[in-house]
Parts: structure tokens; sequence; C-alpha cells
């Protein structure tokens, strides 16, 4: 299956077990398991083995990830071109 199916099938648009944007950027936010926040790529707590969202649903999770949402200009058509992209972003609007 390639990303592109992966992203057809998520109501997001968002890549299923890709986990970037829990990864690259920094949120300072509390967050279950990390009061303080996180730096920038700094893998969050809440990411589970397969890259998806402990804390999806959970009224916990961070309004700034609720917030975030899949765009292929930031995304890109994998995961590593997402990590690029937002890694980039984050140092840029430091």
């Amino acid at each position: 299956m390639s990303d592109d199916d992966i992203i057809a099938k998520q109501p997001s648009g968002c890549r299923a077990g890709c986990g970037a944007c829990c990864i690259a950027p920094s949120i300072s936010s509390a967050i279950p398991g990390m009061p303080q926040g996180k730096p920038a790529g700094v893998r969050c707590i809440q990411l589970d083995e397969g890259n998806l969202c402990r804390l999806f649903g959970d009224p916990r999770r961070p309004e700034v990830c609720g917030n975030f949402q899949f765009d292929i200009s930031v995304c890109g058509e994998q995961r590593e071109q997402a990590l690029a992209t937002l890694a980039y972003l984050e140092a840029e609007t430091r």
C-alpha cells in the first residue's frame, strides 16, 4: 500500500503511523508525562511504537496537537519529507 493510499483512508488526511508532527516540532503545552512540553526533535512520550498518538480523542491532548492539520505541502509524499519540512519550519520560526 502506498502512502497515498494510506492518506486517502485517513479522515484527516493524516498518514497513519507517520508521527512526524509528534517528533519534529517543539510543543510548549504540557503533555501527560511531559509537563514542560517537548523540545523540537524529541519524540513525544505519548507516541506509541506504531507512531500513533495515545492521546487521540483524549481531552488531555494538547490543543496545538488537535489543531494540526495534514497538508501535502508540509507533510509531503512520505514520512521523511514531513520530518524534514517540519524540522525546517521549526528552525525558521524559533
